[in-house]
């Protein structure tokens, strides 16, 4: 027993001093301890100890690159105006109106419209692309640029359906966005938009592309780009850029809360936007052509076997004396095809129609009761349509705010 107690005590006494010398060498050589394991092999490998820690399927941590291409492009529209408006009436009675004076004027003040640009061209040109309700009856444009300079813009021409116009500055040394190739964009897409919200100066927001070929107007060719990146008051005209800095489009709409709507914006895709631009600085205006119908998505029954969005665009109605009544299109037809191209939905015939030039003719081929046709249609120029759609606007609002 006395010797097993022995054996105890000193098992005890060698561990304590094993680790008052671990205690010792650790406190003068920290890594000692490290290389005892590397050569008995239990050290990590090099793999372990460098590989760095990745995040697959994420995208960057900053877009401050593709801000930088775009940014010195994008530019502050202070548009003065002078706005008539109804004076307070005295008396709504005639009779008091006569006796004590009161009758209904108008007076008139001046207003500031606050709203963005792109600058899309330089080298003597310097044309810039905004939005037609920010400079409407304006009186004088001014342009502040990126780098600070203040330059007096002139009108070369604007197209309300589409709610653009072009600016023209003199200055030098203009930085021009790189567009984007339209048909690249994919609902879920990362966007930036660039801007002069509520005057605060250029402001920058993200979200994603919502969705594209938004259509507001039945009536009119829209084709928007859909996002919830944040466009406020004073980001009309403004750019919205892809994750490159590429123009992808010109933001003109939002849905204000008054709607109950929070995150829904639009913006004019940049293939739009350069036709437009083309058109106006070539001629200073825009010209669409026309067929002279209406049309909706074809009918499919929900028991029929058809895809639920057949192609195709039914006409649902036929203007009198317009190039459809005079070749002979009919109401109910399904049109399926308009010159090489078919058609997808009314939307797409819409957009196709559009840049028809007036005066040429094209083969419009359908089905009428099942049985195919085709007629020749001489195309006719297309009365401007308002760009107005319901409660939606241009930076509709719950707000009085002016700016824009």
């Amino acid at each position: 027993m006395k010797h097993a107690a022995g054996t105890f005590a000193f098992i005890v006494r060698f561990v304590i001093l094993g680790l008052a010398v671990a205690f010792v060498l650790g406190l003068f050589w920290p890594d000692m301890g490290e290389r005892l394991r590397h050569r008995v092999g239990l050290g990590k490998t090099a793999t372990e100890v460098t590989a760095p820690i990745t995040h697959s399927g994420l995208g960057p941590v900053s877009y401050a690159d593709a801000v930088a291409v775009a940014a010195p492009s994008v530019v502050n529209i202070y548009a003065n105006k002078i706005v008539s408006e109804p004076a307070l009436k005295m008396y709504n009675n005639p009779v008091l109106q006569q006796l004590f004076g009161g009758a209904p004027t108008t007076y008139k003040h001046s207003e500031q419209t606050l709203g963005s640009g792109v600058i899309v061209s330089a080298q003597g040109q310097g044309y810039v692309l905004t939005n037609n309700h920010v400079i409407a009856h304006a009186t004088d444009i001014q342009v502040l640029l990126y780098d600070g300079r203040i330059a007096k813009a002139t009108l070369v021409g604007a197209d309300e359906e589409t709610d653009l116009a072009v600016l023209k500055i003199d200055a030098s040394n203009l930085p021009v966005i790189p567009l984007a190739d339209q048909q690249q964009l994919r609902a879920g897409d990362v966007v930036l938009a660039i801007g002069n919200p509520l005057g605060l100066n250029q402001t920058v927001t993200m979200g994603i592309v919502s969705a594209v070929g938004r259509q507001l107007n039945s009536a009119s060719a829209e084709d928007f780009i859909q996002t919830d990146a944040a466009i406020n008051l004073g980001n009309s005209g403004g750019a919205l850029i892809n994750t490159e800095g590429e123009l992808i489009g010109i933001n003109t709409l939002l849905i204000g809360k008054a709607s109950g709507a929070e995150g829904i914006g639009f913006a004019i895709p940049v293939a739009t936007a350069k036709k437009v631009l083309d058109q106006i600085i070539a001629s200073g205006h825009v010209v669409r052509g026309w067929i002279g119908a209406d049309y909706a998505f074809v009918p499919v029954a929900a028991n029929s076997g058809l895809p639920a969005a057949a192609r195709g665009a039914q006409v649902t109605d036929v203007y009198a004396g317009g190039p459809a009544a005079q070749a002979g299109i009919q109401l109910h037809d399904i049109l399926l095809r308009i010159g090489t191209d078919d058609i997808l939905d009314p939307a797409d015939l819409r957009r196709r129609e559009a840049v028809l030039k007036p005066g040429s003719q094209v083969q419009v081929s359908g089905l009428r009761n099942g049985s195919a046709f085709h007629v020749e249609v001489t195309v006719a120029q297309r009365a401007p349509v308002s760009a107005n759609a319901g409660d939606v606007g241009p930076e509709t609002t719950d707000s009085t705010d002016s700016n824009d």
